[in-house]
């Protein structure tokens, strides 16, 4: 049995968090960095590390980017990491230790979400589980462009130790990834357009207890809030000035 691993990282203009995400990837036995057209430091300082293949290709969408990154792995056991996410020493051990005896196909790893500088344990934010370690041979990608995930043959276990997620630094950068996302993931329906960015707010505050968090928790909030908002009224704008350019 090959119970060796790779990691699998996206990058695009990553250079900020990259040498601390590639130095906790360094306990792998293969890194493989999938690059979309970075026109920082990222490729040199990918280029920097060992053990690693580097892979530049155009956009594909998340699940088929993160899928091609995977094909071109050498070994069974793969784990995704994204380039603002730092595997701890503890994780470290429990990835190593859990691979050499296997009991599961694919295994979920909590996140601590960090967001304007602080780690947030509330609002439904954390654990944050995701599949992140898995045997390719029994799972992979979905074909998604967006919130895309690993499709497991068999049970899912969870890990006991997180990942650290530098998930927004700064507002800005919270407003203009989601508002990317939300036109990626653009569902049209007018009812939920009204309903639902309230009732985002009121679950992650309120019933999910956000408000432990302090104001970053009350901000966090409002913000989703909106982007389920975009979300909502992206493709509903689009599909009304298309019916109207046919009248």
């Amino acid at each position: 049995m090959n119970n060796k691993l790779s990691i699998v990282i996206l990058t695009k203009n990553s250079q900020k968090y990259l040498k601390e995400v590639l130095k906790s990837a360094s306990f792998a036995d293969e890194i493989v960095v999938v690059d979309n057209g970075s026109t920082d430091n990222t490729l040199k300082i990918a280029k920097e590390f060992d053990a690693k293949t580097v892979i530049q290709n155009k956009w594909l969408g998340f699940g088929p980017q993160k899928q091609l990154g995977i094909d071109n792995t050498n070994n069974s056991w793969v784990f995704i990491l994204d380039s603002d996410e730092i595997i701890t020493k503890e994780l470290q051990q429990e990835i190593l230790s859990t691979i050499q005896n296997p009991k599961f196909n694919g295994y979920k790893v909590a996140r601590l979400n960090y967001f304007f500088g602080k780690p947030l344990r509330y609002g439904g934010l954390y654990p944050d589980y995701t599949v992140r370690l898995f045997n390719k041979n029994k799972a992979y990608m979905s074909n998604d462009r967006v919130h895309e995930r690993v499709i497991v043959k068999g049970d899912i276990y969870k890990l006991k130790n997180h990942m650290i997620h530098y998930a927004y630094d700064t507002i800005e950068q919270f407003i203009s990834k989601q508002n990317q996302y939300s036109t990626l993931g653009a569902k049209p329906n007018k009812i939920k357009a009204i309903f639902n960015p309230l009732w985002s707010f009121i679950r992650m505050y309120i019933i999910k207890l956000g408000f432990l968090d302090g104001w970053h928790g009350y901000i966090v909030a409002r913000l989703y809030a909106q982007y389920t908002l975009w979300k909502y009224i992206k493709s509903a704008i689009i599909t009304y000035n298309k019916s109207e350019k046919k009248r």
